[in-house]
Formats: C-alpha cells, structure tokens, sequence
C-alpha cells in the first residue's frame, strides 16, 4: 500500500504538476496553493509533505501524528521548527546546489541594470526622444564600469563564491563577511560587517536567514553605505529591514535591488511602494532561482529525496 504524499504548494513550481512522477511511488495528492487554516485538515493522514514556503511551528507538527518527512523545495529550512521536528522523529530534507548558477545570474541582471541605468536609455529610446536627438548617442545618465570596483559579498557560501568569481573576472575587487563565521576563504579578504558596508562600491547579500542574520541591514548601518552603492539581496526576505531601508532611500544616495521580501507576496502600502524612492529600486518578485534548468534541477532532487526516504523505510 503506498504511503500518502501532499504537495501543498505546487504552483510555486509551475502552472502544471510537476511532481506527477511521484504517483508512481505514493499516493500523491496536489494542491496548487494551501491557505494557513487548511494545513492541518490537507496533512492530516500525510507521511510526507512537499512544501516550499509554508510555515510548519511546533503547534502544527504536534498536530500531524503520521507525518515522518517534510520535502522542501528549497535549498533554506527556516520556516520549519527543526527542535520540534527531530524531538517528533520527523525528517527534514531541503535541496542544495541547483539554483548557484541561476541566482549568480539575477545578482548580475540587478547589478548591471542600476550600474547601466538601462531603464532609462531604454525609455528614452522607446518614447521616440531619440527619434528627435541630433547626435548618434546620448549620455544623460551616468555607465558605471565594475573594473576596479570594491564588490562586497554577505555570506560567502556556494552562491556567494559564484558571484566572487564572476565580479573578480569583470575586474572588480571582492571581500566578503561571513554571517556565520565558518565560512573562510584566502581567494578574498574578509572584513566586519560594518567595514564591508564602509567601503564597497556593491554588496550582494547571500546569506540564509536565521537568528543571525535577521535584520542584519538596519537604520544603524545602512548610513555607512558609500555615495552610489548598490545593495542588492538575494538572500532572503528579513535580513534587510525592509521599513528602515526604505526610510534610508528618501535622504541617502544609495540604490537598493532585491529578489525576496519579508512576506511574500508583497503586503499592500508596501514602504518600497513609496513613489519618491521608485529610481533608486528594483524589485523582482522572488525569481532569481528559476533561470534555464534549475527548475527542472530542483523537482528531481526533491523526488529522490522522498525515494530515499521511502527506501528506508522499506
């Protein structure tokens, strides 16, 4: 007899199930979506649970007595209360590796687009001003170059050391800090958090979020950006306080691009919403994982890890 499985966020992958291969090996039933009142009457019977970014405290794991290994579609675990789950014999397993490539992309698509100011030459371009110029180009906003420019990096895990070796080969200088203090690496000079933020030019954030690292960015250090820095998140939502960033960009020269929110969706009456602060922002919404493969990376490894589970269990 096979063991029931609840996908409980399917749509986070996809429009299509994209876990149906697992059929053949569990009952698997599939929600697109699963709001925070039904959680416990859909996992009721469950042996597993395939999720991504549902919340799973100690209340609701006290409450799923069959429940013995939780999927996530992830490489982060913070939304699981790892003490209840091993008190309670649940297993935890994440997915590690499968997006390095892809969000060392999106780190890049938001840096270059502040350093390029494209969105501005390509609004020139497309309200027929250029139509009107009489010269061949037009150099209203500032290029910045990344040679010679002190780049940054919070949380110099797998991601991290990507994005080193990619600014190093545009030339840019790196350093980095270690939010855990394990990660140690000769290739780059480590400094403090605050002398990371005193002297680079970009910082990019690739950090988990945990006791460590929440609100980490905060109203007392964002003023010790540079004039012009960019800082970009692509960590998680909650390591830089979203309110006092935002309060930050009304008087400081600095710009701001991020991929992850402390709640996701986005609330309503955001502070990122504020229109004064429009220029100095970038906002993607929670896709820096998806590029090319990864996608597809991250559905395998999550059906080996429950096929893995299942062969212990045989």
């Amino acid at each position: 007899m096979k063991i029931k499985a609840v996908v409980l966020e399917g749509d986070s992958l996809g429009r299509t199930n994209k876990l149906a291969p697992l059929e053949e090996f569990v009952d698997l039933i599939y929600y697109p979506n699963t709001p925070k009142e039904l959680v416990l009457e859909r996992c009721q019977d469950a042996e597993v649970i395939i999720i991504n970014k549902i919340v799973m405290d100690a209340p609701t794991l006290q409450s799923l007595p069959k429940l013995k290994l939780i999927c996530i579609t992830a490489t982060g675990t913070n939304v699981i209360d790892h003490a209840c789950a091993q008190k309670l014999g649940i297993q935890i397993k994440n997915v590690e590796g499968y997006a390095t490539h892809s969000v060392t992309m999106h780190t890049f698509a938001l840096v270059f687009t502040f350093l390029s100011n494209m969105p501005y030459y390509d609004r020139y371009c497309k309200s027929g001003e250029y139509c009107t110029s009489q010269v061949f180009t037009h150099f209203n906003k500032d290029l910045y170059a990344l040679e010679n420019k002190q780049w940054g990096i919070v949380g110099l895990g797998n991601i991290g050391k990507s994005v080193a070796r990619c600014a190093s080969a545009f030339g840019a200088h790196v350093s980095y800090t270690s939010t855990s203090g394990r990660n140690s690496d000769p290739t780059y000079a480590q400094k403090s958090l605050d002398a990371l933020l005193k002297t680079s030019d970009v910082i990019t954030i690739h950090a988990p979020l945990n006791d460590r690292t929440y609100n980490l960015i905060n109203a007392s250090n964002l003023p010790l950006l540079k004039e012009k820095a960019i800082l970009i998140n692509v960590g998680r939502g909650g390591i830089v306080n979203e309110k006092e960033a935002a309060k930050a960009l009304e008087t400081q020269d600095f710009y701001y691009g991020t991929d992850v929110f402390e709640q996701e969706p986005m609330h309503a009456n955001h502070p990122f919403l504020n229109p004064s602060i429009q220029h100095k922002l970038l906002l993607t919404p929670h896709i820096a994982w998806g590029y090319g493969d990864s996608i597809k990376k991250l559905i395998v490894a999550t059906i080996e890890n429950v096929k893995a589970y299942l062969k212990t269990r045989a």
